[in-house]
């Protein structure tokens, strides 16, 4: 008999505890025995098999980088899935991380309502060194750089958007926003404020902030991104069981791109003006790719993601709530 083989690999981009489908053919699931799955050196756990699919969970421990993937023996064809390894633990982030015009990535530590935690927001350099940048912003919650490179932090305990200094000390920027979390800017310096409890605010240079526009309230924490086409790009979970990807036009016209996502969380936008949403549906948690037209397609798998953030150099972050992971973006954008 034949050997079984290895025809695709979705997606092409994981982190450990992802869900890996493999399709081919001739995979001997009859007999007693599973068929063995090896992703990298390590043996992988498989949660579903038929002769022609398999979908095997990402074991931890991996290198980073591309590695193989086998069935069985190996003698049929090999396919490659790039993985990501945590770059940064100890985190409690409820939205994206961020990086700098340098490669330097921020992250939080938001901690539980009104909790004062000794650190709210760290910096962990390009070499994977994690530093203490600023403290004394209580649930710091989204984070954005404004077009001159400052970095702005919002708190969904004091309805306030923080300005970073170089040096970590923080000041009061924009006030009065309900439950504030997810911020972007536009390119003219325009902030936009996701409130909790619904409303979206636009924030001038002088943070003096109106309402936009208005969307239904969220369980968790609004999330934030502008287009290349300078709409507002907006995110959501709600108790329901599907939950939309909003566009917000020039004008605050809301729109809904696409409504069938299982509590959708961080979004952002890589170098080629492509959307990439994360979905943290258990079951189908991962980062999808959103096209002009057409359905998302998943790019990258990984249970309980909440964040992404693209550096602009041909790599990415996803982030857990207490774990940031990289790789680089081969097999993402």
């Amino acid at each position: 008999m034949s050997p079984s083989r290895v025809t695709a690999i979705h997606p092409l981009s994981a982190i450990e505890g992802g869900r890996l489908t493999i399709e081919g053919s001739k995979f001997p699931v009859d007999g007693p025995i599973l068929p063995e799955v090896r992703i990298g050196p390590q043996r992988a756990r498989l949660v579903f098999a038929s002769p022609t699919r398999l979908v095997a969970i990402v074991p931890p421990g991996l290198e980073a980088g591309r590695v193989t993937v086998r069935v069985g023996d190996g003698s049929g064809v090999t396919a490659f899935v790039d993985v990501g390894v945590p770059f940064a633990a100890g985190l409690h982030q409820v939205d994206n991380p961020v990086f700098d015009r340098d490669g330097n990535l921020y992250v939080t530590y938001s901690g539980t309502r009104g909790q004062q935690v000794p650190v709210s927001i760290f910096r962990v350099r390009t070499d994977g060194t994690r530093e203490t940048f600023s403290s004394g912003i209580v649930n710091p919650t989204s984070m954005a750089f404004d077009p001159q490179g400052r970095l702005h932090v919002s708190s969904r305990f004091e309805g306030t958007v923080y300005r970073v200094a170089a040096d970590g000390s923080a000041e009061p920027f924009a006030t009065d926003l309900g439950v504030a979390c997810g911020l972007t800017f536009a390119p003219d310096g325009t902030l936009y404020v996701g409130d909790r409890s619904g409303t979206i605010f636009r924030v001038d240079r002088d943070g003096h902030a109106v309402m936009f526009a208005t969307l239904p309230p969220s369980v968790a924490a609004f999330h934030l991104a502008i287009g290349p086409d300078l709409a507002l790009y907006v995110t959501g979970p709600t108790l329901a069981s599907y939950d939309s990807l909003y566009r917000v036009a020039a004008d605050g016209t809301v729109t809904t791109r696409y409504a069938a996502f299982g509590r959708p969380q961080g979004l952002a936008f890589d170098s080629r003006g492509s959307l990439h949403v994360v979905e943290a549906l258990a079951g189908s948690s991962g980062l999808y790719r959103v096209p002009p037209e057409g359905e998302p397609e998943m790019v990258l798998t990984g249970p309980g993601l909440v964040g992404v953030a693209f550096d602009g150099r041909g790599g990415l972050v996803v982030s857990s709530n207490d774990t940031a992971y990289r790789l680089t973006a081969a097999g993402v954008s």
